[in-house]
């Protein structure tokens, strides 16, 4: 099983990707189980072929010639999902979803991406680096974090891949794409 994560879709602007019509496209690209999840980009499924790189590809191929726009796809299976929610540096179980966020990048970062940000700075929101996952504790919520700015800022992220989801969200791709293996 695994997770799509679609960038940029159904949060204003062009990019419309209603998610019964992202549902049929990927059941028509061969994969089961799909199911969706909120409204904001993600599709969990069951591919028997191809890995997260192709299959994001695909995905990626699909929604452009479908839809006329293209959305940048990030594809993990359950097995990477689960294992960047239990590598989280932060005490989750205590945090509300709002407050603690996990961007997905589509290759590995490394800490000198990162090296100009001043985190004591911008205490006490913190960020943390796992396996191609940044892990952000925002107290305030994410769209009054200061940090979350900087982090996005195209330098960080040029080429890459970057997407963020909330705590609620990731902990609900980790149920979701347990069910088949």
């Amino acid at each position: 099983m695994y997770a799509a994560l679609l960038r940029g879709i159904n949060v204003g602007g062009s990019k419309k990707v209603p998610m019964a019509e992202l549902r049929a496209l990927m059941e028509r690209l061969g994969h089961g189980a799909v199911r969706t999840h909120l409204q904001s980009g993600q599709a969990v499924f069951a591919a028997g072929h191809g890995d997260e790189e192709s299959l994001a590809a695909e995905l990626t191929e699909a929604i452009e010639k479908h839809f006329g726009f293209s959305v940048d796809v990030i594809v993990r299976d359950h097995a990477y999902l689960a294992a960047v929610a239990d590598a989280c540096p932060f005490p989750a179980g205590e945090l509300q979803g709002k407050e603690l966020h996990v961007t997905y990048f589509s290759a590995p970062v490394t800490a000198e991406r990162f090296a100009e940000i001043d985190q004591a700075a911008h205490l006490p929101e913190e960020f943390r680096l796992g396996d191609r996952a940044l892990y952000l504790y925002v107290p305030a919520g994410l769209g009054q974090s200061r940090l979350a700015a900087v982090l996005s800022r195209p330098r960080i992220t040029k080429g890459l891949i970057a997407t963020t989801r909330n705590w609620n969200t990731v902990m609900k791709l980790v149920e979701l794409t347990a069910g088949e293996e």
